[in-house]
C-alpha cells in the first residue's frame, strides 16, 4: 500500500483576491557569514475588490526568526500578533499602514536551496515558486505586485558583487570593511520574481541598442575564470531582445540587464 498522499485540487473557480495589496517594498538584507538580517518596510491596503473582508492580515512566512514588528511606526507587543510555522497573523489591522518587520535567516544551513542560500562563496536566491516565504514574511502569491526597493550591505573584500532587481541607485562604503547598494525595480512584479546575488563574480559586459536608440548596458557575472564561456550567452541575449522588439514590438524597460550563472 503506497503512503503517499493525494494532492489538493485546485480549482480555477475557488479563487479569491488576495484580501490586501502591497504598494511598495523597500527591503534591507545585512550579509553576514553566520547569519543574515533582513528588515522589511511593506506598504499595505485593504483591496477595494476583494471579497474576503477578514479584519486580520495573515502573511506567509517558514524558516525565519522574528525579531520584531511595528505597524505605522508603533512597535507591537506578543498579543497583537501570533507567529506558526508558515505564517504571521497580525490583529485588527487598519485599511491602510505601512508595516515594518525585521527577522533573521541563515543562509549558510539553508540546504532546501530555496529562498537566500549560500552555493560555494556566494549568495544566491531561488523564490520560485514559494521561495521569499523564506526570506521576509510576506503574501507570498503571484497575483500580489508590487514595487522592490532593495538595500544589500556585505563585507566588500567577499563580496564586492552585490546584485539584485531593477536599476542600480545608489552605493556606498560603511565602517569594518563593509559596503552597501541600493536597486529599484519600477515594475510591479510578484514576490517569486525577487532575486539577489553576492560574491566574488567575474563579469562580462555588452551593450544593445534598442528600437528607439536607447542603450541597454549588458552584464553577465560568473565564477571566476568561467569568463570565457559567458559569450555565447551574451548573443543569446542580444538576440532575443531584438526577436522581443521584431515579433512583439516589446523594447527592453530598464537601463541595465543582467544574467548569473554559477555552479
Amino acid at each position: 500500500m503506497s503512503n503517499l498522499i493525494a494532492p489538493k485540487v485546485t480549482y480555477l473557480h475557488d479563487y479569491q483576491p488576495s484580501a490586501f495589496v502591497i504598494d511598495e517594498v523597500i527591503l534591507q538584507f545585512d550579509l553576514y557569514d553566520t547569519h543574515t538580517q533582513v528588515k522589511s518596510l511593506l506598504k499595505i491596503k485593504r483591496h477595494s475588490d476583494s471579497q474576503t473582508k477578514q479584519s486580520d492580515l495573515i502573511l506567509h512566512g517558514e524558516h525565519l526568526t522574528l525579531k520584531s514588528i511595528s505597524l505605522n511606526n508603533t512597535l507591537l507587543d506578543d498579543h497583537q500578533y501570533v507567529v506558526t510555522p508558515t505564517e504571521l497573523r497580525i490583529f485588527e489591522v487598519p485599511d491602510e499602514f505601512h508595516l515594518e518587520i525585521e527577522v533573521e535567516i541563515t543562509p549558510h544551513t539553508n540546504l532546501r536551496l530555496s529562498g537566500l542560500y549560500k552555493t560555494g562563496l556566494h549568495f544566491c536566491t531561488q523564490c520560485e515558486s514559494h521561495g521569499f516565504r523564506c526570506i521576509t514574511y510576506y503574501l507570498d502569491r503571484p497575483d500580489v505586485l508590487a514595487r522592490f526597493i532593495t538595500i544589500i550591505s556585505a563585507d566588500k573584500t567577499q563580496y564586492p558583487v552585490l546584485l539584485s532587481n531593477g536599476n542600480l541607485i545608489d552605493q556606498g562604503q560603511l565602517s569594518e570593511n563593509r559596503h552597501w547598494v541600493k536597486w529599484q525595480d519600477p515594475t510591479l512584479k510578484p514576490a517569486y520574481l525577487f532575486a539577489l546575488v553576492a560574491g566574488n563574480l567575474d563579469v562580462l559586459t555588452d551593450h544593445f541598442t534598442t528600437q528607439s536608440g536607447r542603450v541597454i548596458q549588458l552584464f553577465i557575472y560568473v565564477d571566476q575564470g568561467k569568463l570565457a564561456q559567458a559569450s555565447y550567452a551574451m548573443q543569446c541575449i542580444q538576440e532575443a531582445m531584438r526577436w522581443d522588439e521584431e515579433k512583439y514590438g516589446r523594447e527592453y524597460d530598464l537601463d541595465i540587464f543582467m544574467l548569473v550563472g554559477v555552479s
